[in-house]
């Protein structure tokens, strides 16, 4: 008898209780599964087994009681809490997915998953002409690098010649959408909250950064954008979206992916410059990026890959061990802690 352990959601708890706890809000679940007797059929096409697991901040906000309404629902106590991964089919009812192909999809925190037939037509087959190791589906080119190009490009509109500064800079969107926009251009600052990030920043050609910790915000901005900011990627909310707004120019566009210092939050930030928003005319645009890369993925997937595998994409990964580390990623990533992209290993490939 094989396994199908899981990590799942036991107890919901809101931004302003702050910190999930292993344990007591979600952690391993020990499963029995007989991998021989698993049959797919009609109605459960793909049998899965799950390789590499992206472990992404978004699922905090998934783990609020459902009174708390947002983009995606809140996950059901019990439920193994889903998030995007690099899979091997092990099972196949459809002839278009071979056994032993690899495939993208929103597997969730498990060993094994069944994909329902209504799911199907999320299943991203893998192509791979440049040989990229696998981790890359779920990593340089998953849902993060996905947020960083169709924000910065489409979201940002940006124009040779302007200053953006990204925050959390160092993190799975930051790290591209700074590559992105030096090779449009721009003048890109940075900040992060150590002086070993601050360092692999300028490594991949940030113009200018900071370490938050070190430096306030409102201090770090004047100084190291002195014409001013056309274009913010906005990645942790709070204080450092009251400073740009201060130091933000006329018109200046401000992405709105996350807002990371606010998720367990006992004590919400609340604006004091919101003004500005008026007296500068800003746009302030929040998306998501599962309902805008539908439009830009043929664009995406040509352009991305060459950038990897050519080396002119920089990508730095922080991998953790094993089913049972995801927890104690998701607690690192939450609390900042993650030095790049954060992936677990659940199986050898």
């Amino acid at each position: 008898m094989s396994s199908n352990n899981g990590i799942i959601l036991r107890k919901h708890i809101d931004p302003v209780e702050g910190y999930p706890k292993v344990g007591e809000h979600f952690g391993l679940e020990e499963r029995p599964f007989n991998l021989e007797a698993a049959k797919v059929d009609e109605e459960h096409p793909l049998l899965l087994r799950n390789i590499y697991t992206s472990i992404d901040p978004y699922i905090r906000i998934r783990m609020q009681s459902p009174q708390r309404k947002s983009y995606l629902p809140s996950l059901d106590l019990g439920q193994v809490i889903p998030n995007l991964t690099l899979a091997e089919v092990v099972k196949s009812a459809v002839p278009e997915y071979k056994t032993g192909s690899h495939v993208v999809f929103m597997s969730g925190w498990e060993e094994y998953t069944f994909v329902p037939k209504d799911a199907m037509k999320m299943v991203q087959p893998i192509s791979n002409p440049y040989n990229l190791p696998l981790m890359t589906f779920v990593g340089a080119l998953g849902m993060p690098s996905q947020t960083a190009y169709v924000g910065l490009k489409h979201v940002g509109k940006p124009k040779a010649g302007e200053t953006i500064y990204i925050s959390a800079a160092s993190g799975a969107v930051g790290q591209v959408a700074g590559q992105l926009a030096k090779s449009m251009g721009l003048y890109v600052v940075g900040s992060a909250g150590s002086d070993e990030k601050i360092a692999h920043l300028k490594e991949l050609g940030y113009d200018a950064a900071f370490n938050y910790k070190n430096e306030s915000v409102h201090d770090a901005l004047p100084r190291l954008c002195p014409k001013g900011i056309d274009i913010y990627f906005e990645n942790v909310g709070g204080e450092t979206l009251d400073a740009v707004l201060m130091n933000a120019n006329f018109h200046a566009r401000i992405i709105f992916c996350g807002a990371i210092s606010q998720y367990n939050n006992p004590n919400p930030y609340g604006l004091k410059n919101y003004a500005q928003i008026l007296t500068k005319s800003l746009t302030i645009e929040g998306f998501i990026v599962m309902n805008l890369i539908p439009l830009y993925q043929e664009e995406y997937f040509r352009e991305m890959p060459k950038l990897i595998a050519e080396g002119k994409l920089k990508y730095k990964y922080d991998v953790y061990k094993g089913l049972g580390s995801i927890p104690e990623g998701l607690i690192g990533v939450l609390q900042g802690k993650n030095f790049g992209k954060a992936l677990a290993k659940i199986a050898d490939e």
